[in-house]
């Protein structure tokens, strides 16, 4: 694995634990895919720093469990501002 690959992973997961944030804003903030950041935290982290691996996989996981209710959320902010 290229050194900038292996240095970004480890960025990615750091800031992803700081921020409690999701992929897809951590793909915002890093300028790079959804799915880079997805393979960078489940393929690449786990080889590079498994504690941090583990960690992140359960920050992961909780925003997986939450997800459905960020939709419904989001769906009810955007029917609710147009409408008035």
């Amino acid at each position: 694995m290229k050194d900038y690959i292996e240095e970004r992973t480890l960025e990615v997961a750091k800031y992803i634990i700081a921020n409690k944030s999701t992929v897809r804003d951590t793909a915002k903030a890093f300028g790079c895919s959804k799915s880079t950041i997805h393979k960078d935290l489940t393929e690449r982290l786990p080889k590079i720093n498994p504690n941090l691996a583990d960690s992140v996989k359960n920050l992961l996981d909780f925003n997986k469990s939450e997800r459905h209710i960020r939709g419904g959320e989001a769906t009810k902010l955007k029917y609710s501002v147009s409408n008035e």
